[in-house]
């Protein structure tokens, strides 16, 4: 394991310089300024009507047609692979690496990443097609192919090559070890002496745990659809209380806890100290990082979840790309970094902890047994769902490269990748999935800039027509 870490971090180190600091960064903030003037800003302008629009229908009944789920159901897969250990560990990763002034740029990469998600999902509608099981399939591939022209086809495949490989890491290893890192967690912080078999353990959960998969995922999309539609609301909400509770139990910090993020947030070295090895490029890299870990604003991923909805239109699918981004970090990964800080929790500096530190903040008030078991649950319930999400992304990008009987073997792969994700070392685990996320934003960008104009359009016409309406 020691020479497989030496040998993951050799090849991913440099290609996690290039696709993160001078490819990913600048398109997210730059290229997410450019689609938010294109659209009129459409992610403050119209932020009311996109959340009346997602939340305030999203729990009416709807049946989906031949080949499709309902807009509920994409959504709800689509934050199956958001809401997750991204929101809890990569918030966790992004202060314990680049500060709290690493929560401003999350927050920025957001409010960026809405309109860049937004673009994604109207354009994963406006160039979907039926696959040979009748299927609505779509995402970055499908709108490179129809939206670009066939001379850009071969942008279309690079992109599947790096997302397939990617559900590995992002959506798949780092998930399933998020899951056997908590459940060992709690099971010492009620047996002690069960540390000296965590092997033994970890390789347990794995395969229970890749067993679940692939029941689920051998169902096809409706029945990850229908499993998520259940899941994710219920472990939203439990999850968003009980930092609600922590942050109100230590209300009296939470003035000093927004100053720590804006005060380090351009001089981390006045607040941290030159002794902490932060500086400002950490702070801004960890931020933005773990911002598109956590909302996947950029990759293109969720596209492919939303290509399969039942929809009215682009733009009425595009508006619950808002919605995802808006909840998922803005929300919160926000209620999980203020938990930490609030909580005035022990922090290492400079070193990519696990579910520790969140733990560590819940103790405070709930005790250490109960802490440990909630986040367990918690993560449990995150990550797996993110594992089902990104088996379909990876799922639908070998079918567009190979066809749907090399899918099938892809799955099988997807479900071993769940037992050695179990057992691999974490620093291995999130290199990986840190590299292979910002490759594969690179052919997904040039889409979005060369496909921009199309998405204005579409926009302008949907709520020309929305107006005229309401006359």
């Amino acid at each position: 394991m020691d020479v497989l870490n030496k040998i993951v971090s050799f090849l991913t180190g440099p290609l996690n310089t290039v696709a993160w600091l001078y490819i990913f960064l600048p398109c997210a903030v730059g290229g997410g300024l450019f689609l938010t003037i294109r659209n009129n800003w459409i992610q403050f302008t119209k932020l009311g009507y996109a959340l009346k629009n997602t939340i305030g229908k999203m729990f009416s009944r709807q049946k989906a047609g031949e080949g499709a789920v309902t807009p509920f159901q994409a959504v709800s897969t689509a934050l199956s692979a958001t809401v997750g250990t991204g929101n809890i560990v990569g918030t966790t990763q992004a202060i314990a690496l680049g500060g709290y002034g690493a929560v401003f740029w999350m927050w920025l990469a957001a409010l960026m990443g809405m309109v860049t998600k937004y673009s994604e999902v109207v354009l994963s509608i406006r160039y979907r097609e039926r696959d040979a099981k009748g299927d609505w399939v779509g995402g970055p591939m499908y709108y490179i192919r129809n939206g670009m022209g066939k001379n850009w086809k071969w942008l279309g495949s690079l992109y599947c090559i790096f997302a397939a490989l990617a559900a590995f890491g992002i959506g798949n290893g780092a998930q399933a070890k998020s899951i056997v890192g908590s459940l060992n967690g709690a099971i010492v912080a009620f047996v002690p002496s069960a540390a000296s078999a965590a092997g033994t353990i970890n390789l347990v959960c794995g395969i229970v745990l890749a067993v679940l998969v692939a029941l689920i995922l051998f169902g096809g999309i409706k029945r990850i659809g229908e499993v998520c539609e259940k899941l994710v609301p219920f472990m939203s909400a439990f999850y968003i209380l009980f930092t609600l509770i922590v942050i109100i139990s230590h209300i009296s910090g939470i003035g000093h806890a927004f100053y720590l993020i804006f005060a380090s947030a351009f001089t981390p070295r006045a607040v941290f100290g030159a002794a902490s090895g932060i500086v400002l490029k950490q702070t801004v890299i960890w931020g933005m990082r773990r911002s598109a870990f956590s909302n996947e604003a950029g990759l293109g991923s969720a596209a492919i979840a939303h290509a399969a909805a039942d929809t009215k239109g682009p733009v009425n699918q595009g508006l619950y790309g808002i919605f995802e981004v808006f909840i998922d970090t803005i929300i919160i990964c926000t209620l999980t970094a203020l938990s930490v800080i609030i909580s005035g929790v022990d922090i290492n500096w400079g070193v990519k902890p696990g579910s520790e530190l969140i733990t560590s903040a819940f103790s405070t008030v709930f005790g250490t047994k109960f802490a440990a078991l909630f986040v367990a649950l918690a993560l449990m319930m995150f990550a797996f769902s993110t594992i089902l999400g990104w088996s379909l992304y990876g799922t639908r990008c070998v079918q567009y490269l190979l066809g749907l009987k090399a899918a099938k073997v892809y799955q099988f792969i997807f479900v071993v990748v769940v037992v050695i994700g179990s057992v691999a070392s974490i620093d291995a685990v999130w290199d990986v999935a840190d590299t292979l996320n910002g490759l594969m934003a690179i052919p997904n960008f040039v889409a979005l800039f060369a496909l921009s104009g199309v998405v204005a359009k579409l926009t302008r016409e949907h709520f020309s027509n929305d107006l005229s309406k309401k006359k």
